[in-house]
C-alpha cells in the first residue's frame, strides 16, 4: 500500500508539471476556454485516468502483501483449518519469517505464481466436498493445470475416515498444485478427525520450513515411559556425522503395538540449564513389535555452535542406558506396508534404513519375499547401517533383489536415483507387475531425485495414479 501511494504522488506530481507546461507554452492567441486548451487537458485527465487504473489493478489480491515471505492459505468450513492456518503463521514468524496469511476465496493461480513458498490449510465436507469458501476457486482456478513452477508448497488436508473420500478436497488441492508444475516441501500430511499426531507433524515440517527446530508443540504429547536398553555405534569411522542403533523398552508390554512404517515420538530432555522446552522429535521405526523394542537409527546432529541437538544429543550420548524415555507411537498409515502379496520396491538413503528395514522384517514374516530393496550410504565399509542384516535376507531369499550404492566409490552411480535410472526396465516390469514403491530417507536430493526418475521413466500420469491408488509412498524428512 505504502508503494501504491507513492506512486500516485509520483503521478500527481506529473499531472501539475503537464498543466504548468501548457499554460508556459500555449500560444497567446489561444483562450482558457479554446478547444485546443480543452483538447489538452482532456489528454492530461485521460492519461492521470489511465494511470490510476493501472496502479489500482497492480495493487490487487493477485500481489501478496510480501513477495518475499511465505503464503499461507485457509480452506475452512467450521473455523478449524482457520485456527490451525493462524497457528501456522505463528510458527513461521516465530522463525523469523514474513507471512501473507489468506482465505482461499481471496487467492488466485496469478498470486500463486508470485509466490514462492505456500502453505494450505484444506478441509473437506459432506461427502468429499470443498469448504464453502473454495467453491469458488475450485472452479475458477482447479478446472486445468496452473503456471506454478516457481512455487514450493505444502498442505495439510483435514478430513474423517468414516467418510468414503477422505480429505478429498486437501488432495485434489495436492493434485492440482503437482499439475501445475509446484514442487512439495514435504508429503501431504492428512489429519484424521483432528488427530494430534498428525497436527504435531505438520508442525514439524513446518519448523523445517521456518528454519527452526525449537519451537513448543501445539498442544504437549501424552508420553508413555520407556527405558534406553540398548545404543549402539553404527558407523565408526564414517565420514558422515555418528549414527547410532538405539533400543527403547516399554514399561507396560501393551504399548508393543505398532505397524511398520509408523513414527516414534521422543520427548528430549533438557541437557543445557539455558535451554527451554522443546518440542519431540520424530523417528522412523525400524522394528515390529515381537522384536519387544523400539529400534531406532539416529545420527547426531549438531548446530552451529557445535553443540549436540537436543533430541539426537538425547538419544545418543547424554541418556544412560536404563533411563526413562518419553515416547508415543504415531500412526502413519500412509507409510504402511501394502496389505498383499504384491511386489514392494524399497528406496532409501541414510537414516531412512530404519523405516525400510521395518517395512522388510513385516514382509518377510508374512512371506512375502518378491521385495527390491535400492539402499545408499557413502562408504561400503564403513557405513553400513544395518546393511549387514539385508545382505543375509537377500541370501536368505527374503529379499529378490539388493541394490547398495556407495556415493563416495563410484563416478557414474554415486546415488539411489541413479541406480535407480539405470534399472528403467526392470522398473517398469516390476511395477506393471503390480508393485508399490516406498522411500525412505532425505526429502534434499534423495526424494525428488527418486521421483524424477520415477517420471522420467514410468510418466506424470502412471506417477500420480501410483500415489493417489496408494502405491507409491514416501516417508521423508
Amino acid at each position: 500500500m505504502r508503494a501504491l501511494l507513492g506512486q500516485l504522488v509520483i503521478g500527481l506530481a506529473l499531472l501539475v508539471v503537464a498543466l504548468s507546461c501548457w499554460r508556459l507554452q500555449a500560444p497567446a492567441s489561444i483562450g482558457v476556454g479554446s478547444p485546443w486548451n480543452v483538447t489538452a487537458a482532456g489528454a492530461i485527465a485521460l492519461a492521470w485516468i489511465g494511470f490510476t487504473v493501472r496502479m489500482v489493478a497492480r495493487r490487487t489480491p493477485d500481489e501478496p502483501h510480501d513477495a518475499g515471505g511465505i503464503l499461507v492459505v485457509h480452506a475452512s468450513q467450521t473455523g478449524f483449518a482457520t485456527e490451525l492456518a493462524m497457528k501456522t503463521a505463528d510458527e513461521l514468524r516465530a522463525g523469523g519469517k514474513p507471512v501473507d496469511i489468506r482465505g482461499i476465496d481471496d487467492v488466485t493461480p496469478a498470486m500463486l505464481a508470485q509466490a514462492t513458498r505456500a502453505l494450505f490449510v484444506a478441509s473437506t465436507t459432506g461427502e468429499g466436498d470443498a469448504p464453502d469458501a473454495a467453491t469458488a476457486f475450485r472452479q475458477r482456478a482447479m478446472r486445468a493445470p496452473a503456471a506454478l513452477g516457481g512455487l514450493a508448497y505444502g498442505v495439510l488436508a483435514l478430513g474423517d475416515r468414516d467418510y468414503d473420500d477422505f480429505c478429498a478436497f486437501g488432495r485434489e488441492l495436492d493434485a492440482w498444485l503437482r499439475a501445475s508444475g509446484a514442487t512439495p516441501l514435504f508429503d501431504r500430511v492428512d489429519v484424521d478427525n483432528g488427530d494430534e499426531g498428525s497436527l504435531r507433524h505438520w508442525q514439524h515440517q513446518v519448523a523445517h520450513v521456518a528454519g527452526t527446530t525449537g519451537l513448543a508443540d501445539w498442544r504437549r504429547p501424552a508420553y508413555q515411559p520407556w527405558r534406553l536398553v540398548e545404543r549402539r555405534l553404527l558407523n565408526p569411522g564414517s565420514a558422515g556425522g555418528p549414527c547410532f542403533h538405539v533400543a527403547l523398552a516399554p514399561s507396560d508390554e501393551t504399548h508393543l503395538a505398532w505397524d511398520a512404517g509408523d513414527i516414534a515420538e521422543v520427548g528430549p530432555r533438557r541437557h543445557r540449564a539455558d535451554e527451554g522446552t522443546h518440542p519431540h522429535r520424530e523417528y522412523s521405526i525400524a522394528s515390529l513389535p515381537t522384536d519387544g523394542a523400539i529400534h531406532l537409527v539416529v545420527r547426531q546432529m549438531r548446530g552451529e555452535d557445535g553443540g549436540l541437538g537436543i533430541g539426537s544429543g538425547w538419544l545418543t550420548e547424554h541418556a544412560a542406558i536404563g533411563d526413562a524415555i518419553d515416547l508415543r507411537v504415531r500412526r502413519n498409515a500412509g507409510f504402511h506396508a501394502p496389505f498383499d502379496d504384491r511386489p514392494l520396491l524399497l528406496v532409501g538413503n541414510g537414516t531412512g534404513i530404519a523405516g525400510l528395514r521395518a517395512l522388510l522384517k513385516a514382509r518377510i514374516a508374512q512371506g512375502r519375499h518378491r521385495n527390491w530393496m535400492i539402499f545408499g550410504e557413502r562408504h561400503s565399509a564403513v557405513d553400513r547401517l544395518h546393511v549387514d542384516e539385508l545382505v543375509q535376507w537377500h541370501a536368505e531369499g527374503g529379499i529378490e533383489r539388493l541394490d547398495l550404492v556407495w556415493s563416495r566409490e563410484s563416478s557414474t552411480e554415486r546415488y539411489v536415483q541413479d541406480r535407480l535410472r539405470g534399472s528403467a526396465e526392470a522398473l517398469r516390469g516390476f511395477v506393471a507387475d503390480g508393485a508399490s514403491i516406498h522411500v525412505c530417507g532425505s526429502l534434499a536430493g534423495m526424494a525428488p531425485g527418486v521421483d524424477a526418475v520415477l517420471r522420467a521413466t514410468l510418466g506424470d500420469v502412471t506417477v500420480d495414479e501410483l500415489a493417489s491408488t496408494g502405491r507409491y509412498r514416501r516417508d521423508v524428512y
